[in-house]
């Protein structure tokens, strides 16, 4: 064995790579990067741990992703399938703004700095105030134009003009 690393001691990082020749019959070790770390870990064990928790969290990031695209998906097909303006204007509101709110979820969850967590919470904050807001003026108008089918509703509020 050519070298040994000391790993309770801030280092650089070296990134190792065993592969087994079975013409050998021996285990040979390839040095594939070396780099500096961003952080001093104290222990190998601290920096298994660290690199776990980012692990996790970018797993969790995924599966917020791919649930948010889906969220998405189904908003826009609801859209597209639903025979009624109401119908549509539900399906475009409330799965919409959950996937949404489930995609910046796992944006943030990758990125993790301060910066984009800062961006990504105004974005959050903006759509769910906006989201309601418009799905309130498009069913007003749609009522007010006469797109609404009155005999589908179980309360009608505005029926005296309001």
């Amino acid at each position: 064995m050519k070298a040994a690393v000391a790993l309770d001691a801030p280092l650089d990082v070296a990134v190792v790579s065993c592969r087994d020749w079975p013409s050998a019959g021996a285990t040979t070790f390839e040095w594939l990067s070396v780099g500096t770390a961003t952080r001093d870990w104290p222990s190998m064990a601290a920096a298994a741990d660290w690199l776990s928790l980012g692990a996790v969290a970018d797993w969790l990031g995924a599966g917020c992703l791919v649930a948010g695209a889906l969220l998405s998906l189904a908003a826009g097909i609801g859209v597209l399938r639903f025979p009624d303006v109401l119908d549509r204007m539900h399906a475009a509101t409330k799965p919409q703004v959950l996937g949404v709110m489930l995609l910046l979820a796992g944006v943030g969850l990758r990125l993790r700095t301060s910066e984009d967590l800062g961006m990504i919470a105004l974005v959050a904050v903006f759509q769910l105030a906006t989201a309601p807001v418009a799905a309130q003026m498009v069913g007003r108008a749609a009522y007010r134009s006469g797109g609404v089918n009155r005999s589908l509703l179980d309360a009608d509020e505005l029926a005296d003009g309001r």
